[in-house]
């Protein structure tokens, strides 16, 4: 390993030299067995997995995304089968009727089949917090019907603190580990990552359930702009300001006191946002200079699902651990899947 090594790899090689069964060393010159992948991962759409990141996984049956209806009036749309954006800005905007739901058991257990067909011997399902969605319930109904082996997981948070686990799990999966330590791997870092978030108001968050009446009418009568997180897969407050740009300000510091509270260089940022991306670039460019032990700061839209619940002009950004590796990075393990 070199001083250039991704932090992400240095952390999961580390846990992998811990977990990983011994081997027998090669005699002589001889080459050493490629790594088969054993499991397979699954999750949904509110993972927000950048679309080039997950291709290869995808391509190979590595990775299944199950995507989160979002119904816009009378018209019921899947998160990453239909592009919705257009739509669903304009809905928020005229303050027409959004709803979600979640995946049918049906959908999780064709992606557990698929993968079982293509030669995988145990699946790590990974979703969107319970406290927020019925997805893991209905992940977990449909392990009850397939044979291949399901570890369900309830990830307690959204967005990228999501994908990180995603990520994680394809990377120790990569590397040839058990589905239980897969699984292990993912945890560990799920419970690393943090979300805050900005919304101009409740009422997206009101109608979908996410908070109380009364806390809406107070916000739009007081023109209170709440600083939220996600907390134990829950929505709650941390801060209520009386402007939008002094939310936006204090978001900033809430995130640099996050990552300065981390080891250095071991803090990773991602910004969503959602009709909003010249205000999210401001952000993003801010955060790099604040925080400039870490990595580049990933840009994404919020993903539908979310969206539709947080409204237009929402600021997310989730703090994990260690920077994105990729398939392509020289120091990651060479990847094979059983049907090769």
């Amino acid at each position: 390993m070199t001083d250039r090594e991704p932090p992400a790899w240095l952390w999961l090689r580390d846990r992998l030299s811990r977990l990983r069964q011994p081997t027998t060393p090669a005699r002589g010159n001889a080459e050493p067995l490629p790594i088969v992948v054993r499991t397979a991962v699954v999750t949904d759409s509110a993972a927000a997995l950048p679309s080039d990141w997950v291709k290869p996984f995808v391509a190979d049956g590595r990775l299944a995304i199950v995507p989160m209806p979002v119904m816009v009036g009378e018209e019921i749309y899947g998160e990453g089968e239909d592009d919705i954006t257009e739509t669903l800005s304009l809905a928020l905007a005229a303050g027409a009727s959004v709803k979600t739901s979640r995946p049918s058991p049906g959908q999780f257990e064709q992606a557990y089949l698929a993968a079982h067909r293509r030669g995988f011997e145990s699946i790590v399902s990974l979703h969107i917090s319970g406290g927020l969605s019925g997805t893991a319930d209905a992940a977990r109904l449909a392990a009850q019907r397939v044979s291949i082996p399901v570890e369900v997981v309830d990830s307690r948070t959204v967005g990228m603190a999501l994908g990180m686990g995603v990520q994680t799990a394809l990377l120790a999966a990569g590397a040839g580990l058990a589905a239980s330590d897969v699984k292990a791997l993912a945890e560990e870092r799920l419970a690393g990552t943090k979300v805050y978030f900005y919304v101009p108001s409740l009422e997206q968050l009101r109608r979908g359930g996410r908070i109380g009446a009364a806390a809406s009418l107070l916000g739009a009568m007081l023109s209170i702009k709440p600083i939220l997180a996600v907390d134990d897969g829950k929505i709650v407050p941390l801060e209520k300001v009386r402007s939008a740009a002094r939310a936006i300000a204090r978001l900033e510091e809430i995130v640099a006191a996050d990552v300065n509270s981390r080891p250095a260089g071991e803090a990773r940022l991602a910004v969503h946002h959602f009709g909003n991306v010249d205000e999210a670039e401001k952000l993003a460019s801010r955060l790099t200079e604040d925080c400039s032990t870490c990595p580049a700061v990933q840009l994404s839209a919020l993903p539908a699902v979310l969206a539709a619940h947080a409204g237009l002009g929402v600021l997310a950004v989730v703090v994990g651990a260690g920077e994105q590796a990729t398939p392509e990075d020289p120091s990651a393990p060479e990847y094979w899947s059983p049907d090769y």
